[in-house]
């Protein structure tokens, strides 16, 4: 990964001295020289699309290794019942992440914008405001959250045997939230920026931290209190403590571009030009994820009703499934941050250049994952549930019937990347609106009665290709592509001349 460019001090033009004074040293050290964004607009796209999604990639591998681990520590220590709890747990945590996530990516959007104009302050106005707004959000959340705690699991139908512990440990969850929306939207914000390479160096922090404190706050190792499956919970949330606090160290250590001081700080109030933008985008996108969310609660409620056996293989299956998600998201993500500081600087032909790019290096990486996963299947679902489980069997036939559904899906969440950094919020939302629920649920209910349980599994694949094809033809439509036109340098210009306010105050029609 290319280090962002360095921003050289303003040095006036005359002749230097014959013999220069010499510095002496004293014992302090040097500040690094302010970083600039990183330029996302030229070179080879598919070299630079890799190039900037294998740090996002290794992220998000290691926030999937975290659970995994995580899960193997409850699954073997506390046993299947507890390893069940923490599936329906982590969904409700999925849906309240949801809540909040789409006005990071909204942000995101704008922000690379504006990179891609080089308006630097406008970026930082609009990650203030993001900023603050979801930081608000979070604590809502938090709070909600940990009262609401039994009425969601029970709406869940969460199994009786797994109820007390999925309460525990969704309870501590909930005091984890703020911190990890904070580091989500600098991660988020720095991705925007052009750098990959911090939020990975800090996600690894994370996962060291959560790894090793888990058995010991299970099991009560040393000098650790045994406090069970809220153990599990209480690691991740000091680990990610812990690594938010060296994140925001080392952003303005390095005056990284995001970084706000003195007159900026203010940026972290809302404000109204950039909240309507926020707003308008990111509601659309976290009605996404919500989508995805409401429709995972509908799936996990119907596998909870096959019993405890189904519902630990399916804990198993996800954690596995995560993995092969995670070429595709960070590609997707990749896309959009190029594709939004192409938009940005106004050149609109590189976004179809993006967009195959970003299609064939799934295929590839989607591919090549989900063969790994089907050939040593066993192997891996041993960690989760034990070499003596019954569920390990159902958990391999449920690999087999809906893994490679994930190549196809990929190619939807990576289209989607790129039509988002122009703006589109609605075609993603509609698409995935009918692959969820009347595609997917459709195929259950219609299928039961023949298929029998095997109707859940194969409910995947078969929404993926709902999926895949409404997205290329959302993609072929010529609609989006004048709505990234609009959104250029001349039309940020004549926006200042119109209201006064900086450049870069893009506002895209919807």
């Amino acid at each position: 990964m290319a280090r962002a460019a360095l921003r050289a001090p303003w040095i006036p033009v005359e002749r230097p001295p014959a013999h220069p004074p010499v510095r002496r040293h004293t014992g302090h050290m040097r500040p690094p020289t302010p970083a600039k964004p990183r330029d996302l607009t030229s070179g080879p796209v598919l070299k630079t699309l890799v190039l900037f999604s294998l740090p996002t990639l290794a992220s998000n591998l290691l926030q999937s290794l975290n659970g995994s681990v995580n899960s193997i520590w409850v699954g073997r220590l506390l046993g299947e019942a507890a390893l069940a709890a923490t599936a329906n747990a982590n969904i409700i945590m999925f849906l309240t992440f949801a809540a909040v996530f789409g006005f990071g990516m909204a942000a995101t959007v704008k922000m690379g914008q504006a990179f891609g104009a080089s308006d630097t302050d406008q970026a930082r106005r609009t990650f203030g405001t993001a900023m603050g707004f979801c930081l608000t959000l979070a604590l809502i959340v938090a709070i909600a959250g940990w009262l609401a705690s039994p009425a969601l699991l029970q709406a869940l139908g969460t199994p009786e045997e797994a109820y007390a512990l999925a309460l525990s440990y969704l309870r501590v969850i909930f005091i984890a939230i703020p911190g990890s929306m904070a580091t989500m939207m600098i991660a988020m914000g720095l991705r925007g920026s052009g750098d990959a390479r911090t939020p990975f160096i800090f996600m690894a922090l994370t996962v060291v931290l959560d790894i090793v404190l888990n058995p010991l706050l299970i099991a009560g190792i040393g000098p650790f209190p045994r406090l069970g499956i809220a153990g599990s919970a209480l690691s991740t949330a000091i680990a990610g403590y812990v690594s938010l606090a060296g994140l925001v160290a080392y952003v303005y250590w390095r005056d990284l571009p995001l970084r706000l001081r003195g007159r900026e700080i203010g940026y972290l109030i809302p404000r109204r030009a950039e909240m309507g933008y926020i707003l308008g985008k990111g509601l659309p996108m976290g009605a996404q994820m919500l989508l995805v969310s409401s429709a995972g609660i509908v799936f996990i409620g119907l596998v909870n009703r096959e019993g405890l056996l189904a519902a630990a293989a399916y804990s198993a299956s996800l954690q596995l499934w995560t993995y092969l998600q995670m070429p595709a998201m960070a590609i997707g993500a990749g896309a959009s941050a190029m594709a939004a500081q192409a938009i940005g600087a106004g050149k609109l032909d590189r976004l179809d250049q993006i967009s195959r790019a970003g299609v064939s290096t799934n295929l590839v990486l989607t591919g090549v994952m989900t063969a790994l996963l089907l050939l040593f299947d066993r192997a891996a679902l041993v960690l989760f549930l034990g070499p003596e489980s019954p569920a390990v069997a159902l958990a391999r036939h449920i690999q087999f019937l809906a893994s490679w559904s994930f190549i196809i899906f990929g190619v939807t969440i990576v289209l989607f990347g790129t039509m988002r950094a122009g703006g589109v919020v609605y075609a993603p939302l509609i698409v995935l609106g009918i692959a969820l629920f009347p595609a997917r649920l459709g195929f259950y209910y219609a299928l039961v009665g023949t298929l029998g349980q095997d109707a859940l599994w194969l409910s995947f694949p078969f929404g993926s290709f709902v999926g895949v094809a409404l997205a290329i033809v959302a993609y072929r439509r010529k609609g989006w592509r004048l709505k990234a036109r609009a959104i250029s340098p001349e039309r940020a210009a004549e926006e200042v001349n119109t209201n006064g306010e900086a450049v870069g105050r893009f506002k895209p029609d919807m």
